[in-house]
């Protein structure tokens, strides 16, 4: 079964290094909410409401903590723009490019699954 997935069999120390690695992943972009705040900002600069308008079932609080994380994860910049009203934008910073292959295989993934579904449902 680990081969099919690409995980070659190999020593205890290789596993726990590849659980480790995925543990780190998910700690960062895992979760119901961030990898689709990323996929949300790909468009490029975005304010908050337009983001929570594009993510169907997020609340403020939950966009706010979320942003907050990928700010401090080094895949959102946030920009103040002073002014009547002040205005801030959030865009992706060149770091989150990392996840284009991750984010193009899920996609992927989740629609081969759907597919799955509707044919054995």
């Amino acid at each position: 079964m680990e081969e099919q997935i690409g995980f070659p069999r190999g020593p205890v120390e290789e596993c726990n290094g590849k659980l480790n690695a995925v543990g780190d992943a998910l700690y960062v972009i895992g979760g119901k909410w961030k990898l689709r705040i990323i996929i949300a900002l790909s468009e490029g600069h975005r304010r908050f409401n337009e983001i929570q308008r594009a993510i169907k079932g997020i609340s403020a609080k939950m966009l706010s903590n979320e942003l907050k994380d990928l700010e401090i994860n080094g895949f959102v910049k946030r920009t103040v723009h002073t002014g009547t009203p002040v205005v801030v934008e959030y865009e992706p910073t060149d770091y989150t490019h990392t996840l284009g292959d991750v984010l193009s295989s899920l996609a992927d993934w989740g629609t081969m699954h759907r597919e799955k579904l509707r044919r054995e449902g």
